[in-house]
């Protein structure tokens, strides 16, 4: 009788700390829920970290979604060239490829690196010097007190700021298709609503709503759970980055797969 080899203990230990850490960040995401359900929110605090979250971050993600679509329109433009003997469709490819997948996806790999890790340092900080515990001292949760704000203000911001890149994006590849291919405005823009309807909208916005959700939970459950001083700090921190990407990456094509039988987009 074969003898059955033992699980190495890596294996096996990096197997329940992941079912771990998956159930803790459950567990917030339901508390922060139930907090938000009852009303305890500080709005004052939410509202300042949504101009945190939305207008700071704004410049670097209208850079990127600006060249994103001027990118989008030159390899397209130069790809159908090659094949149809002429720049066709730009408009249609510009278009969709910003609003039901780079914008989103974009937009929150942006926000999880200036956001994310900014979530995961703050309240890392205030763990490994014990405010954590003084806040329970004092009879406040930090999970309303702290979660609460940032989860609101991420799932608010992040839409919206995907929604601008889109517009942004697609103003940079008409440059492209005017000044660069010699198309009117005009084609481009009926080469975009021609084809695209309210779905598909609503696709990247669903996927932006989703991935928001993905990088807050993650940041705050790393920087609750953080401990070590300044190293640990800095481990939660690029942890939750990494996680945070990671997630969103894997969770597109799940998330797209369901939206497409959904029928959204």
């Amino acid at each position: 009788m074969k003898r059955i080899k033992k699980v190495p203990h890596f294996i096996g230990n990096g197997l329940l700390n992941t079912a771990e850490g998956i159930g803790k960040a459950g567990y917030l995401l339901f508390q922060t829920v139930y907090w938000i359900g009852r009303g305890f929110v500080d709005w004052k605090n939410t509202v300042a970290q949504m101009v945190e979250v939305g207008w700071m971050s704004f410049p670097v993600i209208a850079l990127t979604s600006f060249f994103t679509g001027m990118v989008l329109a030159l390899q397209s433009g130069q790809s159908f060239k090659n094949v149809f003997n002429e720049p066709v469709f730009i408009g249609t490819v510009v278009g969709f490829s910003l609003v039901k997948e780079l914008g989103p996806v974009l937009t929150s790999i942006v926000i999880s690196g200036r956001v994310g890790a900014s979530i995961a340092a703050e309240l890392g900080t205030m763990k490994v010097t014990e405010q954590l515990d003084a806040l329970y001292t004092l009879g406040t949760n930090p999970v309303r007190y702290l979660a609460v704000p940032r989860f609101i203000a991420c799932v608010t911001m992040v839409p919206m700021l995907s929604i601008m890149s889109n517009i942004i994006g697609i103003f940079g590849g008409l440059l492209v298709s005017v000044y660069k291919w010699g198309i009117p405005s005009t084609i481009y823009w009926d080469d975009i609503f021609n084809f695209m309807d309210v779905g598909d909208f609503f696709h990247g916005v669903i996927k932006s709503f989703i991935f928001a959700a993905f990088i807050v939970i993650t940041s705050i459950h790393k920087g609750f759970e953080c401990e070590g001083g300044a190293e640990g700090v800095g481990k939660a921190t690029t942890s939750a980055v990494m996680i945070s990407m990671v997630m969103i990456l894997v969770s597109d094509y799940f998330l797209t797969y369901l939206l497409v039988l959904l029928r959204i987009g």
